[in-house]
């Protein structure tokens, strides 16, 4: 009775939203990763570091949202 009231992840626009986060930083992920391994200067190459650093807790921080939201409905979308 009560999975009757529950939304679909795949309905919710806050999940949509953070499912197109996760990809764009997929791919700013990659990006990152390809500077990185492009870079000979000192200063970018640290500049690259604190990039992926950042772009990693995102990505593992929109991760979570989303399994918290599909755990939360009971489905794996």
């Amino acid at each position: 009775m009560i999975g009757i009231f529950r939304k679909e992840p795949a309905k919710d626009t806050h999940y949509m939203l953070l499912k197109s986060n996760l990809n764009q930083t997929a791919k700013d992920l990659q990006d990152a990763y390809n500077n990185l391994q492009n870079a000979v200067e000192p200063d970018l190459i640290d500049c690259y570091i604190y990039e992926l650093n950042s772009v990693q807790m995102r990505y593992k921080f929109l991760l979570a949202a989303i399994k918290k939201i599909e755990d939360s409905c009971g489905t794996d979308a």
